[in-house]
Parts: C-alpha cells; structure tokens; sequence
C-alpha cells in the first residue's frame, strides 16, 4: 500500500518530465520569418551602389576579422500570394564599428533589387524585398569596413520554400 502511493505519484513526475522533454523547441532550427520582430523595414534605393558585377551563380564569401564579424540570413517567406525574401540581421562582434551593410537580391526574372542597413544596428533589424516562386532568386551581402572597403558576408539561393529542412 505505501508503495503504490510512493511509486504512483513518482510514475506520474517521471511521465511529465519525459513529455516535458519531448516537446521543447528545437534551438538549432533556424528562426522562421514569422518570429521575426514586428519592425520590419522595406528599403530600396534608386541610386545605384557600387557593388560588383553580376554572376549568374553565388560566389565563394569573404571573411573579416573577428572583431569585425558580421552575420545576416536571407530566408523566404514560403507564401505564394505575396513571395519576399527577408535578409535579417543576426549580430556579431563589428555591430558597433561596421558603418553600413549593403544588400542586394537578383530575382529568378532578372530583375535586381538593392538596399542597405545603416547603423546602429539591432538584432533582428531586416529588409525585405519582393521575390519571385523559383528557386533561383539570390541574396547578397557586403559589409562595408570602416576603411571602406567591400566584403561579402553572405551569397546564397532562397528558394521559395524547403520542404525537407
């Protein structure tokens, strides 16, 4: 009789925490658009940057020094009425001294789209553009340095969706 009143209650603890443990979110599963904050700014400028010439496929990035260290994602928004791919900011140690990161996003039709992120930066800070339903529309990302200088820091695909991620 103690026993079943010890083991019972300790039967029952031991089930919950399993399904507890079950049931968490995966923290290395990339964020979706959707858990994005809500400040969401579309930036596009007329006047042309001074990037380099186009390729027709993504190219191998730089890398900057580590306290200059910078990183961005480019995702898509999966919705078909209203395709965007979002390049989001992520952080990184050169968020205080990289002055200005320069976007750009070449749709599968050909049509290319530029924006940047000024300072000050803020984790989740992100620019949207307009994209196509293929999977050949591609993101590009240069920081600029505080020389100056250009370095790619992000060159990918987006596809529309991903269905086995």
């Amino acid at each position: 009789m103690i026993l079943r009143l010890i083991f019972g209650p300790a039967l029952l603890l031991v089930l919950l925490l399993a399904v507890a443990g079950c049931t968490q979110p995966d923290s290395s599963s990339p964020v979706t658009p959707a858990a994005i904050p809500a400040t969401v700014t579309t930036v596009t400028t007329s006047a042309p940057l001074t990037l380099p010439p186009d390729s027709a496929t993504p190219e191998p990035t730089g890398t900057l020094p580590s306290y200059w260290s910078m990183n961005v994602q480019a995702m898509s928004n999966g919705q078909a009425i209203n395709p965007q791919i979002i390049i989001t900011f992520r952080g990184g140690q050169g968020m205080n001294l990289i002055p200005q990161i320069r976007l750009k996003v070449t749709r599968s039709n050909g049509v290319v789209e530029t924006g940047e992120m000024d300072q000050p930066f803020s984790m989740g800070q992100s620019v949207t553009f307009a994209a196509t339903t293929g999977y050949q529309d591609r993101a590009e990302a240069w920081a600029i340095t505080p020389q100056g200088d250009a370095v790619k820091i992000l060159d990918q695909y987006v596809p529309f969706r991903s269905y086995n991620s």
